[in-house]
């Protein structure tokens, strides 16, 4: 018999809202339908290597305070494909369809990119096999060009191209393994993509280096027959003071500048939404309007700490307004409810990392049913589509055709002589309003 990593814990069941049991769902239950489709379909979970499996407990304050038994740091390949199986153990106990991952999370730096290369090969090989036998399939891959020394000053847009070339070569075969391993997308995270201080910054040729190494990926993309879409996840500091990929408009307008944005779409994150000084609900509707809402990173900060905490979601009205508007846009199709999120420092027992995929889980099923139902009800898309009703006819719908005219205009107006009969925005009914559903 296989060794099991987590022999306490079995297969994590749904006993409804009235159960009071810790490793049970409440909330969630996969093949529930809403608005036609699985519950499973609409959330796409996944699970991240990273957080999950290679998190210490550590913060810039204090060292780590969890002992993980799979978690050697640089290690041998054996290591490795032995953390590979407790992932999945864990996974498939939590029923979780989908994972992402780091390449430096799946394996190790290596003395050298020749032996990172091989290490990763064979983890990946090893991956290939589990997922064949569980049926958990790759929602992403990324590479991890952010934590090793030699990207301190960026990677793709570092000042020494020696650098860039060492960050190709690993976007290059983490590529190759997300293609192989049936991934559905591809993650582009700018961990150090920004700068610090401009007294020793060429903003203008960083950028452009950066949109030279995007449309590499995209000519590499076409070459291995790769068909997923390509995310970039917006975030707009941390570890730098800016990064250049600091929110979903700079992103948007990034990307039609150096002619990327067919082969794009956005990863949205709500903890680097906040950072950015913005709702979750903000960023998501500007990639949505942009035909570009591909993927969320699910998790929350704390309102009163000013860095990127990463904790799991328990706020219904985060869960509920985000997927309002994923529904909105049409759902998820490549992308899913990534749970890049990791549990308290002084969470440090096993049993708290599924405590916190529970709890996130269940608040994000929620959410979603909390949606579905504002969304049959809707008083709130009425209150919406009336507020703009002189815009489906006369002067307003000759506007937005783009038949009218200044002069246009000007005539309009001098026939009203004044504007009258302003409307109320009644913000404080419409909060009401969605109150009556949490």
């Amino acid at each position: 018999m296989a060794k099991q990593f987590f022999p306490k814990i079995g297969n994590i069941p749904f006993e409804g809202p009235g159960s009071t049991n810790p490793l049970a769902f409440k909330h969630y239950q996969a093949d529930e339908l809403i608005e036609g489709r699985p519950m499973k379909d609409h959330l796409r979970f996944a699970a991240v290597y990273w957080h999950t499996m290679r998190g210490a407990g550590g913060d810039m304050f204090g060292s780590g305070t969890v002992n993980r038994p799979w978690n050697t740091g640089e290690c041998s390949t054996k290591d490795a494909i032995t953390r590979a199986r407790a992932f999945f153990e864990f996974v498939t106990k939590l029923g979780i369809p989908f994972y992402c991952w780091h390449d430096r999370d799946l394996a190790s730096h290596g003395k050298d990119l020749k032996d990172a290369n091989a290490q990763f090969d064979a983890v990946g090989k090893e991956l290939k096999k589990i997922q064949a036998d569980t049926g958990v399939q790759l929602l992403w891959g990324t590479a991890q060009n952010f934590v090793h020394p030699r990207y301190m000053h960026g990677a793709a847009t570092s000042c020494n191209a020696d650098v860039f070339c060492f960050a190709a070569a690993q976007v290059k075969r983490a590529m190759d393994w997300t293609h192989e391993l049936g991934g559905q997308g591809y993650v582009f995270w700018g961990g150090r993509e920004g700068y610090t201080t401009l007294l020793n910054t060429d903003l203008k040729r960083e950028m452009d280096h950066l949109g030279r190494f995007l449309h590499m990926a995209v000519d590499y993309k076409k070459k291995i027959g790769f068909k997923g879409p390509f995310f970039i996840e917006p975030k707009p500091k941390e570890p730098t003071k800016h990064q250049y990929d600091s929110d979903a408009a700079a992103c948007l307008n990034f990307l039609r500048e150096y002619g990327l944005l067919e082969h794009f779409q956005l990863n949205i994150e709500v903890n680097h939404a906040w950072l950015a000084g913005k709702t979750m609900e903000h960023e998501l509707e500007v990639a949505g309007c942009a035909g570009a809402l591909g993927s969320i990173d699910a998790n929350m900060g704390d309102y009163f700490l000013g860095w990127d905490t990463d904790q799991f979601p328990t706020d219904l009205y985060l869960t509920a307004k985000t997927m309002l508007t994923v529904l909105k846009y049409g759902g998820f199709k490549y992308g899913g409810v990534n749970f890049d999120a990791k549990v308290r420092r002084e969470s440090f027992t096993e049993e708290d990392l599924f405590y916190a995929h529970i709890a996130g889980m269940d608040t994000f099923a929620r959410g979603l049913k909390i949606a579905a139902k504002i969304r049959a009800d809707g008083r709130l898309a009425d209150f919406v589509k009336n507020r703009y009703r002189t815009w489906d006819s006369g002067i307003g719908q000759k506007i937005e055709s783009g038949k009218a005219t200044f002069a246009d205009c000007e005539r309009h107006a001098l026939k009203l002589g004044n504007v009258t009969g302003l409307e109320s925005g009644r913000q404080e009914l419409l909060e009401a309003m969605f109150n009556e559903f949490i």
